[in-house]
């Protein structure tokens, strides 16, 4: 049975740490009782998850267990996985909010060190556990290990998730250093990059591809959303690329990892409050995979997974029916001109697990146009996926956009779309972009020109037809079409 957007049973895909080996994909994450905390206890452990396509996965259950409440890995949070000599050397965030491990009210935050010979079974060093200087670094953020060998230096370096304790409150965030000949101590220096420009930077991740290292890492000051910088040189300068991000709002905290041949990013959509499309976002969610592509330029884009794009083999036909304004059918190309107004066209009902693929292009002046999911019979509500040439964007939208009100909900006519869910990209008119929308049950993840993703999701319209339209403008979309799994892979 295929899960493309995994989630334990009863409980959360918090932030990934991804290893491969053998040919298979080690998903290792942070899982998230949440709600069933009550029933299984505190603490946060490692759980395990297998796949070799990004459609089937295996889950192993528990590999990292956390400690007790009166040890400092109460909550074994993310880190780094790196084999040396046979050996696998885990890493992780140890965090106890009690007293014992706490120091001015704040819990302590520290690394961590396990280690196996198979993956399987880890033995934990407690001897091995270090904490920030207290000196350059701030005590409460010391998080995230990324561990690698530095083939000029000659040792281990170690990127951490930290906090400087100069400067203003809410810039003092920066990617630590440290080094190790053994990667047992370590020699805490000065920072690998200090921008000044958030409270902390999450996750920090880094790889490099021909001549170019790539430094990932995600915020939440700024915006909640996944960044990389791009250097020829560890020592710098990062340099932002236009768009410097892996998605928007609704996929956080990835990491990426290579199967030797193709790199990808593994991050989680958030789910929310009360499973509602005005709730607020929660921590930990679906797993979600993009394929990292490396341009020319070195700037780096992201795709759907071939193997994910492979897994809808059933192709069912556009089924044009209620619309509104006029619009031309030709084989597999249905065009219309909405001039001054908008128009749309419904292609048929949308079931669970399904992929919208097409190709569109527009004509010069367009507004906008794009894709309706789960519109209602008479068209008036809809989910609205909207490339915007006039601002060279692709958005999510919702139709009617709503607000919740004190007694109820009221209509919202002060967004233009759904609040950070927005993914820079140019937009020439008259070129053809390929767009493909892969929706399973809540989660919906949006890939255009094999360059851009945009994830979301959909809760509170839970069923309805997918289609086309295009506003003040014209589009025309061909191939368009609606993909299932083959029946055995059906939910």
């Amino acid at each position: 049975m295929s899960n493309l957007f995994y989630k334990p049973e009863g409980a959360w895909v918090g932030d990934l740490i991804p290893f491969y080996k053998n040919g298979t994909f080690r998903l290792f994450y942070l899982h998230d009782w949440r709600e069933n905390k009550s029933i299984h206890g505190e603490g946060t452990s490692w759980f395990e998850l297998r796949t070799s396509d990004f459609v089937h996965y295996e889950e192993k259950g528990e590999m990292l267990k956390h400690g007790s409440v009166s040890e400092q890995d109460l909550n074994c949070y993310t880190g780094s996985i790196i084999e040396v000599e046979g050996e696998f050397h885990l890493f992780y965030t140890g965090l106890n909010p009690y007293p014992n491990f706490t120091e001015d009210g704040e819990p302590l935050q520290c690394v961590m060190h396990a280690v196996s010979k198979d993956m399987e079974s880890w033995r934990k060093i407690p001897e091995d556990t270090f904490y920030s200087d207290g000196i350059q670094y701030e005590r409460h953020d010391w998080r995230d290990p990324f561990v690698f060998w530095n083939e000029e230096a000659e040792e281990y370096w170690m990127l951490l998730a930290a906090r400087n304790k100069e400067g203003p409150s809410r810039r003092r965030g920066c990617i630590a250093l440290c080094a190790s000949k053994d990667l047992r101590k370590w020699e805490i220096r000065k920072p690998f990059w200090d921008p000044k420009m958030y409270i902390t930077h999450e996750c920090p991740d880094l790889f490099r591809i021909g001549e170019w290292w790539y430094l990932v890492y995600s915020t939440f000051s700024d915006r909640f959303v996944t960044h990389y910088r791009m250097s020829k040189s560890l020592s710098g300068p990062w340099t932002a690329p236009r768009n410097d991000a892996f998605d928007a709002r609704a996929f956080y905290a990835a990491k990426t990892w290579s199967d030797g041949n193709r790199r990808y990013a593994f991050g989680w959509d958030p789910s929310r409050e009360n499973e509602d499309d005005y709730g607020d976002w929660q921590w930990a969610g679906n797993l979600v995979v993009h394929e990292v592509v490396q341009e020319p330029d070195g700037t780096l884009t992201v795709r759907i997974p071939e193997t994910v794009s492979r897994h809808f083999a059933s192709k069912q036909a556009a089924e044009w029916g209620s619309r509104l304004g006029e619009w031309k059918v030709s084989g597999e190309r249905i065009s219309a001109e909405a001039g001054e107004t908008f128009s749309c066209i419904a292609a048929g009902s949308m079931p669970e697990t399904c992929m919208i693929s097409a190709r569109l292009s527009f004509s010069e002046g367009t507004r906008s146009c794009g894709f309706m999911l789960r519109a209602s019979g008479d068209l008036d509500e809809a989910y609205y996926v909207r490339l915007e040439p006039i601002h060279n964007r692709l958005v999510f939208d919702m139709w009617p956009r709503r607000v919740k009100g004190e007694a109820q909900w009221h209509i919202n006519g002060d967004r233009p779309h759904a609040v950070e869910l927005e993914v820079p990209i140019e937009l020439q008119a008259d070129t053809v972009y390929d767009i493909r929308i892969v929706v399973e049950n809540s989660v919906c993840v949006v890939y255009l020109a094999d360059r851009v993703a945009m994830t979301t999701r959909l809760y509170n319209l839970k069923t309805g037809s997918w289609g086309c339209f295009v506003q003040e403008g014209r589009a025309q979309f061909e191939q368009a079409s609606l993909l299932v799994p083959s029946e055995q892979e059906v939910k």
